[in-house]
C-alpha cells in the first residue's frame, strides 16, 4: 500500500484538523479558544499519522491562533476547549487583553499596507526618458545602491507556545538573549538563559527564537 501523501502547507493541515476534530477546530464561522497545551494533545493523537510533521503542525497551529477569527474568540470568561470540544479553563483577563492587542496590531499593519499600496499607485506616472546618472570625475558611473532588506520582527508568544521547552529570546538590558522556557506561572514565566541563569519575566518580554 502506498504511503499517504504528506500535507504541504498550513491551509491543508487546518482543513484536516477541522475535519478530524470538528468540536475544536473550524475553517469558517466563530472559532473556539483552544486549551493551553493543545499542541501536545494533537501530537499524541496524530502520532501515527504520517501526513503531518510536528514542525508543520506547530506552524499551522500558530497560523490558526494568529487569525482574526480566532483572536476575536479569546474573551474574558469564555471557556477553552480540548480536542473533543469539552469545556476547560476560563480565559483569564491578561490572555484576553493580549489577544485584543494582537488583533489591534494586526489590523493596523494591514491598514498601513493598504494605505501604502494606494499611495504608491497614485504616485505612479507615465514612464519618461530613461535617466542616465552623471559620471564622476573619473568617468565612471556611480553604482546603484540597493536598500538593505530587514527580516520580519520576532513573533510574540501565543498561548500554545507558553510551555516548557520552547526556545525564546528574552530582553535583558538592551539586547535580547536566547533562553528556554522552564516553567509557566500566573505571576510570570521562568526562563533559563544560555548562561545557565534563570529569571522570571512577563510574557510581553519574550519573543519566539528564530
Amino acid at each position: 500500500m502506498d504511503n499517504p501523501q504528506k500535507f504541504s502547507n498550513s491551509k491543508e493541515v487546518i482543513a484536516f484538523l477541522a475535519e478530524t476534530f470538528p468540536a475544536c477546530f473550524s475553517v469558517k464561522g466563530e472559532a473556539k479558544p483552544l486549551k493551553i497545551g493543545i499542541f501536545q494533545d494533537l501530537a499524541e493523537r496524530l502520532d501515527n499519522d504520517e501526513r503531518v510533521s510536528k514542525t508543520l503542525l506547530r506552524s499551522s497551529l500558530r497560523h490558526y491562533t494568529n487569525s482574526w477569527r480566532y483572536l476575536e474568540s479569546v474573551k474574558t470568561g469564555a471557556h477553552r476547549v480540548d480536542l473533543d470540544g469539552q469545556a476547560g479553563d476560563v480565559i483569564e483577563q491578561q490572555h484576553a487583553e493580549h489577544a485584543e492587542q494582537q488583533l489591534k496590531e494586526s489590523k493596523e499593519r494591514i491598514a498601513a499596507k493598504r494605505a501604502e499600496s494606494a499611495t504608491n499607485s497614485a504616485d505612479k506616472k507615465p514612464a519618461k526618458k530613461k535617466f542616465q546618472p552623471k559620471s564622476d570625475a573619473k568617468g565612471t558611473k556611480p553604482a546603484n545602491r540597493k536598500p538593505i532588506k530587514k527580516g520580519p520582527p520576532p513573533q510574540k508568544l501565543q498561548d500554545t507556545d507558553m510551555v516548557a521547552g520552547t526556545k525564546v529570546t528574552v530582553k535583558v538590558g538592551k539586547a535580547p538573549m536566547p533562553a528556554t522556557i522552564v516553567e509557566v506561572g500566573k505571576d510570570g514565566i521562568q526562563v533559563q538563559l544560555d548562561t545557565g541563569m534563570q529569571v522570571k519575566v512577563p510574557a510581553s518580554n519574550l519573543r519566539l527564537a528564530r
